[in-house]
């Protein structure tokens, strides 16, 4: 399941303002027209993907139930997702 909060930059508590700001800076990064890199375009539709779902407020308690039961159902694997989304895009 993608981090569609963490691809924001935002916490899962995050108020519908903060989330639709953290969209538009990002969507700004990445948008194909401003952003020459090879993946801008991906990296835009992942991006404006997250808000399509975060910012329907039915669809983003859709979403947090299912991260719920994820991190209940099989912790190993939620840690894993949690350590490649935040951790293992890091580069020294």
């Amino acid at each position: 399941m993608k981090d569609h909060y963490g691809l924001l930059g935002v916490s899962p508590d995050a108020t519908p303002d903060t989330i639709k700001s953290a969209y538009r800076k990002k969507a700004a990064l990445y948008h194909p027209d401003r952003n020459p890199a090879p993946d801008a375009a991906a990296k835009f539709r992942a991006v404006q993907e997250a808000y399509e779902l975060l910012g329907d407020p039915e669809r983003r308690k859709a979403y947090d139930e299912s991260r719920r039961s994820g991190l209940i159902d099989d912790p190993l694997a939620a840690a894993r997702e949690l350590w490649s989304n935040y951790l293992g895009n890091l580069q020294a």
